[in-house]
């Protein structure tokens, strides 16, 4: 990217970062900013910087927020008994967007992926069983993506959390294996909660 300004190539770097962007990408968008009213690149800009400076996971379950804990954490309405665990914060606003979860989420923060280096010291497993030790969790739905990882994801929680907890169910099989439940609709999702069965 000799050819082009230093800050142009910046840019185009940073962007490539990103999942899903290609140098082909990160060069269209670079030059679509170019293209765009200083007011809107800044707005942009400020967006990004505050995304990082006011978003912190909730120290219970981990989702992103703005407060500590969270609003989901905080909402005496909940059901306490059920504990939701999912991957990342967007399945989390997936399965909420349905209606039909009133209970509480575990948030991991990935999924175990032995070829990727990601174990589960990788993931939030110490603190979900840290968790478990406040009695009161009759049921934790395993709500992992339907992919290689999170299947495996699933197998690993269930075995170790078996001793724990009186019922362990994993959400029906309503959604496409190698999906993401952030692109699911919210019929789906909520067909795949109706179906969650227990995991043996």
């Amino acid at each position: 990217m000799a050819y082009y300004p230093e800050p142009v190539a910046r840019l185009i770097e940073a962007l490539q970062r990103l999942p899903g962007i290609g140098p082909k990408t990160a060069q269209r968008l670079t030059f679509f900013l170019l293209k765009r009213p200083t007011d809107e690149v800044q707005t942009l800009a400020e967006s990004l910087t505050q995304l990082k400076a006011q978003i912190v996971h909730c120290r219970v379950c981990f989702n992103v927020t703005e407060i500590d804990p969270c609003r989901i954490c905080a909402d005496i309405r909940r059901d306490g008994r059920i504990l939701c665990v999912v991957e990342e914060p967007n399945d989390l606003m997936a399965l909420e967007r349905t209606g039909e979860f009133r209970g509480r989420y575990h948030v991991l923060l990935g999924a175990l992926s032995p070829l990727d280096g990601i174990g589960p010291e990788d993931l939030k497993v110490r603190e979900l069983l840290v968790r478990l030790e406040t009695p009161g969790v009759e049921e934790i739905i395993l709500a992992t993506n339907p992919s290689v990882e999170g299947e495996a994801t699933a197998i690993y929680l269930a075995k170790l959390l078996r001793p724990l907890v009186p019922r362990i169910t994993r959400i029906a099989r309503g959604l496409p294996v190698g999906g993401d439940l952030e692109y699911a609709d919210e019929v789906t999702l909520s067909k795949a909660l109706e179906g969650r069965r227990e995991v043996n």
